[in-house]
């Protein structure tokens, strides 16, 4: 029971302290789990982050309930989503409460003003952590490239891009051992 606290209260502290949503949360979430704690490794969180985004709704949401049930089952994944998601529910009806006193105040706008840039930055740190798992290789190195023209240029919509990489995945390296041969 006392480590389905201590689940809690490092989700609740994450989604409570963390801006910029689910992929500013990786980091933060890594620190504690895989680094902290050591409830998993850092290639499994790799593969948790991975399906976390490959599954509909919020990557925050879904990694917390992937890692809470991974190390604790069922309880595990209800603490640890309702830690992650509580404080938003808290905060959104705190602000809803109180918008109107505040909307126009310079200081509301002066402090997401700072906000904004720590956001983008814990979003790199996401991207530099995650490029760690992918397999180095011309293949990978065309996925990624197609995948920003396809988005910023002609506006492809993220999931066919993810289906469609997913099925060339499985094509390409069909009968090859994807973690030996990932360096």
């Amino acid at each position: 029971m006392k480590e389905l606290f201590k689940l809690f209260g490092i989700f609740f502290k994450i989604g409570a302290f963390t801006f910029g949503g689910g992929y500013a949360m990786i980091p933060l979430i890594e620190e504690e789990i895989v680094n902290k704690n050591k409830w998993i490794d850092e290639d499994e969180f790799l593969d948790i982050i991975a399906v976390a985004q490959s599954i509909p709704g919020a990557l925050a949401v879904n990694t917390s309930t992937y890692i809470g049930y991974k190390i604790f089952g069922l309880k595990g994944a209800i603490i640890s989503c309702l830690g992650v998601v509580l404080p938003s529910f808290i905060i959104i009806l705190t602000i809803a409460k109180f918008l109107i006193l505040f909307l126009n105040k310079g200081c509301v706008e002066k402090f997401f003003a700072g906000v904004r840039p720590a956001v983008v930055s814990l979003i790199l740190v996401a991207v530099f952590k995650l490029k760690k798992g992918i397999k180095k290789s011309l293949f990978s190195f065309v996925i990624i490239i197609t995948t920003i023209i396809l988005i910023l240029i002609f506006k492809v919509h993220p999931i066919l891009i993810i289906i469609i990489s997913g099925l060339l995945g499985y094509y390409f390296y069909k009968g090859v051992n994807v973690d030996e041969s990932n360096s």
